[in-house]
């Protein structure tokens, strides 16, 4: 199994290519939408504390559009490889404000001593 890769700038990502490549399995620019995918998984993991969460969380911040939107113009979704892929438009909304909210919330039980 292929651990995806925390990109310098913070976040993660990988392209439709590892499909055809598996040495770039994990490996990609960045997205708003695999960001938060990781940030879910490693807070699922009660990894609550770490510095990749914590630079993950600052990506999703600092790629906020004014508007409260992100901008993700890569396909992160797969029909079949190689024959077509998906861009679930809402992807790159809904799980970065997913993973915002639940940080906020473990991050409040926390300062409560309810959290781990």
């Amino acid at each position: 199994m292929t651990v995806p890769l925390q990109n310098p700038d913070g976040g993660w990502g990988e392209t439709c290519g590892s499909y055809d490549n598996p040495n770039i399995k994990g490996i990609g620019p960045s997205t708003a939408s695999q960001t938060a995918w990781a940030v879910l998984g490693l807070m699922a993991a009660n990894d609550t504390r770490s510095d990749s969460v914590a630079r993950g969380i600052a990506y999703l911040l600092r790629t906020q559009q004014k508007d409260g939107s992100w901008d993700e113009p890569f396909f992160t979704g797969t029909g079949f490889p190689r024959v077509f892929y998906l861009k679930y438009h809402m992807y790159r909304q809904y799980f970065p404000l997913l993973a915002l909210t639940t940080y906020k919330k473990v991050v409040a039980e926390m300062a409560q001593g309810n959290g781990a």
